[in-house]
């Protein structure tokens, strides 16, 4: 490997070990309490070192934010493109979204759970072509899709994804925050939570 090589891959590893700890940080010390100079003191390099390669705290959100929807995008995109009765195809994607956040439980909480920042710009993530809307489309498309199969009745689809996510986040975040409580099995409650869910959209 050439010196320009192993400095571009020493570059996007101290990016990543940037956005890892700014990630722990804002779960365990709330996003307000966190300042540049305490995520450099947690990687062990100076606040100048950060600002290379982010310009501000809330930039350092916003990329936390994008990967996280980036890779959940890449998950979901390979049920999607999975052959098989699209009922079954929806049902994979939910419980692929509950495992994603319970395989990533510090950059769900960050991206999913924590109050938005005062002067922070949720708008764009608003926008169709966001990774936030991207990873949302998965629900319409794949409701849209069971209902031409004839698989679930007339709805508006819009209402019924939000309906969806809102279910899947929820328990995804019990999971997660609860995670000593007795539950029957992990894995059966998300797929009766899942279930359930499709089940009152079903004909």
């Amino acid at each position: 490997m050439g010196v320009k090589e192993r400095r571009a891959r020493q570059k996007k590893y101290l990016r990543q070990e940037i956005l890892d700890a700014a990630t722990e940080l804002f779960v365990q010390e709330r996003y307000e309490n966190v300042s540049m100079r305490r995520i450099a003191d947690k990687i062990e390099y100076s606040p100048t070192t950060i600002y290379i390669y982010f310009k501000d705290k809330a930039d350092l959100l916003e990329q936390v934010c994008k990967e996280t929807f980036a890779r959940l995008v890449q998950k979901l995109s390979k049920i999607m493109e999975q052959p098989g009765e699209p009922l079954d195809r929806l049902k994979r994607g939910l419980i692929a979204y509950i495992e994603f956040g319970l395989e990533n439980p510090q950059q769900y909480r960050t991206t999913f759970m924590m109050p938005i920042p005062e002067g922070f710009d949720h708008e764009k993530y608003h926008e169709a072509d966001s990774p936030g809307m991207q990873a949302f489309s998965f629900l319409t498309r794949g409701l849209t899709e069971c209902i031409k199969a004839g698989k679930l009745r007339a709805i508006n689809v819009e209402l019924a994804a939000q309906t969806l996510w809102a279910g899947i986040h929820g328990i995804t975040s019990l999971l997660i925050t609860h995670n000593t409580f007795p539950w029957v099995g992990q894995e059966k409650v998300i797929h009766s939570t899942v279930d359930t869910l499709v089940a009152g959209l079903a004909r």
